[in-house]
């Protein structure tokens, strides 16, 4: 069924064996382990998924740019067993299952708007977690429009889910719990809580993104901790408000610096097309020092940023991107996110921990 993360496990130990020449029957060794090991979706026996901290990972941390590291929008919950995504850009399944993402632990998609690096997964998010095991409807929340694009999904996938149900059976696949749900909830004023259950509440705050609207942010409250995932948005006192006393504040951001310098380059090319959109995007997404301002506002423990704008294909230009962050927050409460980061909130209140989920064939 995962058959992507299963060809690159493949990959990777043919190339291994055959490096060395060995014999066809060491070859085969390899296969087989390798295929094992990945069938075992290696995080779901981890402390990821115990009862004793609130957890973070995330599964997209690019803009639109192209980035061969990094997914699209996507960010995961983690609260005592069940995971929730906000958002599933392209490139984000296959980022979970890189890392033996056990996708039937997934009980909810939150989407915080309609743009389509923050959507183009969906359909993949809603097939995968089927096969895997999920044993309901996946429920995807958002505000107004997302029973849209949820239909457009649950329509696109309708032929594939019939040709799996087909050929795995009904037992296995049963064809009911197939499609997604979607669950709406009005553009909230102020903010307003849209799950709630013993273990978690999740509240929408509407963001500036205009004039994309509706647009929202998230907050997850659970034992005493907190995230917010900002979404896309420009600097709004609601991402402020949201925030206060928040542990982690997941954050976009975009370097108008480096747009503008994408801006001249295109101009410089006579791309005048592109030169437009580059300086159209400044207008509602924020720059890096604008969010750590935010944060201290907010009084938050751990600024995370994500959704980086432009792409980051070197490590030396975060020196770049993230000008002046260190002059307005301590660099020790702040940090660059990328595929795989991991942040744990422990229930007795100890201070966030971060590390990195192994994915498969990346560094």
């Amino acid at each position: 069924m995962r058959v992507r993360e299963l060809a690159l496990g493949v990959a990777a130990a043919l190339a291994a064996t055959m490096a060395t020449a060995q014999p066809i029957g060491m070859i085969n060794g390899a296969y087989t382990a390798q295929a094992t090991a990945r069938m075992k979706a290696p995080l779901a026996g981890t402390d990821l998924f115990d009862a004793q901290a609130m957890r973070v990972v995330l599964c997209g941390t690019s803009a639109p740019f192209p980035d061969p590291l990094r997914a699209k929008s996507c960010t995961a919950v983690i609260v005592k067993g069940r995971a929730f995504i906000v958002d599933s850009g392209s490139g984000a399944v296959n980022t979970l299952q890189l890392m033996g993402f056990p996708m039937e632990r997934i009980s909810a998609v939150f989407l915080t708007h309609f743009h389509s690096d923050h959507i183009a997964d969906l359909g993949e998010m809603k097939m995968q977690t089927w096969v895997a095991g999920r044993t309901a409807r996946l429920t995807v929340y958002g505000p107004p429009g997302v029973e849209q694009v949820v239909a457009g999904f649950n329509a696109a996938y309708g032929l594939d889910d019939s040709y799996r149900n087909i050929h795995h059976g009904e037992a296995l696949l049963p064809i009911d719990l197939a499609p997604m749900t979607a669950k709406s909830f009005p553009t909230p004023a102020g903010a307003v809580v849209v799950y709630r259950d013993a273990d978690l509440t999740v509240t929408a705050f509407t963001v500036k993104h205009d004039p994309i609207r509706p647009a929202v942010g998230y907050r997850f409250d659970s034992g005493g901790r907190s995230v917010v995932i900002s979404g896309d948005t420009a600097p709004t006192p609601s991402l402020v408000a949201a925030s206060k006393g928040a542990d982690v504040l997941v954050g976009e951001a975009l370097s108008l610096r480096m747009m503008d310098d994408l801006h001249k380059a295109a101009l410089a090319a006579d791309n005048a097309r592109m030169a437009k959109i580059f300086n159209d995007v400044e207008t509602y997404h924020s720059d890096p020092v604008s969010v750590a301002k935010e944060a201290n506002e907010a009084g938050v423990k751990l600024l995370v940023y994500t959704h980086l704008a432009p792409a980051l294909p070197q490590p030396v230009l975060e020196k770049l991107f993230f000008e002046g962050v260190a002059e307005v927050r301590d660099p020790r409460t702040w940090l660059v996110g990328f595929d795989g980061l991991r942040i744990d909130l422990p229930y007795d209140g100890a201070a966030p921990a971060t590390g990195k989920v192994a994915m498969l064939g990346r560094p």
